[in-house]
């Protein structure tokens, strides 16, 4: 990761605290965002994301260490700050009785937008997220994806350096997810450095170049998805429903390292040669074994063997 004072790094946390009463929400937190990079929170419900989030956009102040992006210091520039940033939380803020056009008509001039360049930018917005269709309507009637599209495009009318979202598809059906994404990736071609929170395995598998593994307000891993695969378990996994009783027999006498986890009823056998683990388990299969997966490992599982809870587990 880039070091401190790295122009390349568009947040820099350094040691940074935040306590509420006797709870402590994120714990000495160190953490480089490189710029015009795709960088992801991941991580379940209480694990002190959204707090993280918060610091880097100035709502909230740490109780100690230092939060710094675009190389200032966030709580002495605050204004410069924000004007460069866009920010989508987790609830989306829009005017139920006003259009989709009319929101961001009426979000562009808190940014000081002014005719012509309001509307031009307006309508690139919704050309962008293919609002169109929809542009015209009450959001109030629009479907919780279109919802979500609409509190995007207000995120991103000043054009910002980067944009922080905040479980930007919770709730949302595969479909619109995928579209979102879609717009994400696009944003960060043309340059847009991307900040993330997500408890969706599969969100930042497919969009995040690095992320940052956190539960109990601290990071317990970090790097691309890849490389934590390959740091923290074998490349392939075996999903099979096997009593404790069973599982010494099972995994006996395989010819390579062979790590295990247990999730519930639900074992995870992790081998580097997904073949040779098929074969093994064919030739041990009996009647206590059910509902078989063979696949590669992923983030999911990198998260069980941290932690032990799954990735959408509250913490």
């Amino acid at each position: 990761m880039a070091a401190s004072g790295d122009s390349e790094s568009v947040v820099e946390l350094r040691g940074v605290t935040k306590r509420f009463a006797s709870r402590t929400a994120v714990d000495a937190l160190d953490l480089d965002v490189p710029a015009r990079s795709c960088f992801g929170l991941l991580g379940p419900n209480g694990a002190g994301k959204t707090t993280a989030l918060r610091m880097i956009y100035g709502v909230t102040r740490p109780t100690l260490g230092r939060v710094r992006v675009f190389g200032l210091e966030v709580s002495e520039h605050i204004r410069e700050v924000r004007a460069r940033l866009g920010v989508t939380l987790q609830e989306n803020a829009l005017v139920e009785t006003l259009s989709a056009r009319d929101n961001l008509r009426i979000f562009a001039r808190y940014h000081a937008l002014a005719e012509p360049a309001l509307s031009r930018r307006v309508e690139e917005l919704i050309d962008f997220l293919d609002l169109g269709s929809h542009a015209d309507q009450p959001t109030k009637q629009l479907s919780g994806g279109f919802q979500r599209r609409v509190a995007v495009a207000m995120s991103l009318l000043n054009r910002p350096e980067l944009l922080i979202l905040d479980e930007p598809t919770t709730g949302l059906d595969p479909a619109v997810r995928i579209a979102l994404w879609g717009h994400i990736r696009a944003l960060q071609t043309r340059g847009t450095s991307v900040l993330l929170t997500t408890h969706y395995m599969d969100e930042a598998e497919r969009l995040c170049d690095r992320v940052a593994i956190m539960s109990d307000g601290r990071v317990l891993a970090l790097g691309s998805p890849s490389e934590l695969v390959a740091r923290h378990l074998h490349r392939s996994a075996a999903e099979l429903d096997c009593s404790p009783a069973d599982e010494p027999a099972l995994c006996a006498g395989f010819p390579a390292p062979l790590a295990r986890l247990r999730a519930g009823g639900r074992l995870l056998l992790f081998a580097d040669d997904a073949t040779a683990l098929a074969r093994h388990l064919s030739a041990r299969g009996n009647g206590a074994l059910r509902a078989r997966a063979i696949r590669p490992a992923n983030l999911e599982d990198v998260f069980l063997a941290l932690t032990g809870t799954r990735l959408q587990e509250s913490a």
